[in-house]
């Protein structure tokens, strides 16, 4: 007989996981593995050691699926990662067992359908922020200051760095970095 393991997940530092901790103490886990934070990244540190810890007959159970996983494709890539270490996965809220067909075939429902909340809440988002900013009340996230931004550029441009390095340095993507790169050539062409 294996291990009985948790894992307990919150979006932010800030949540609590006592409910969740508390749950898998009731439930007997030898051990429990906790991640705070968002649940949208698979490099998630204890989700990582949890994975590498679990050997054949070992058993995972979470509070509900998405504290596992936020959408389907990592749900199942997660829960087929265990099948084929020989570990059964056990859902509590949903009374999902990976061991029954009907675990299996319930599992991918409910990832789906989670999938599919997650979303109609970002289409709402959308849906409100398009409406605020018809009616002028959303101005989007303010532009990040960038008091060194030309002589990144500069050094850039001359081959100095490399558009990795200059986005590194400045703090923001290297896709804003293209873009604001852009946006300055433009209007030192039009000014």
């Amino acid at each position: 007989m294996g291990m009985k393991i948790g894992y307990v997940r919150v979006s932010t530092k800030e949540q609590n996981t006592i409910r969740q901790e508390e749950l898998m103490k009731a439930l007997g886990t030898e051990k429990v593995y906790i991640d705070r934070m968002s649940g949208k990244d698979m490099e998630r540190p204890e989700l990582q050691r949890m994975m590498a810890y679990v050997r054949e007959g070992d058993l995972v159970v979470t509070e509900s699926i998405s504290r596992f996983a936020r959408n389907t494709k990592d749900l199942l890539g997660l829960v087929e990662q265990l099948h084929k270490q020989k570990v059964r996965f056990v859902s509590q809220k949903e009374s999902i067992d990976t061991e029954t067909p009907a675990g299996k075939f319930m599992l991918t429902v409910f990832g789906a359908v989670a999938e599919l909340e997650r979303e109609y809440i970002r289409q709402r988002q959308r849906e409100g922020i398009e409406i605020a900013k018809t009616q002028g009340k959303y101005k989007g996230r303010p532009p990040k200051d960038l008091p060194e931004f030309e002589e990144v550029y500069t050094k850039w441009k001359n081959g100095e760095m490399t558009a990795a390095l200059a986005s590194r340095h400045l703090g923001i993507s290297r896709s804003t970095f293209y873009r604001k790169s852009t946006e300055y050539e433009n209007s030192r062409t039009l000014g």
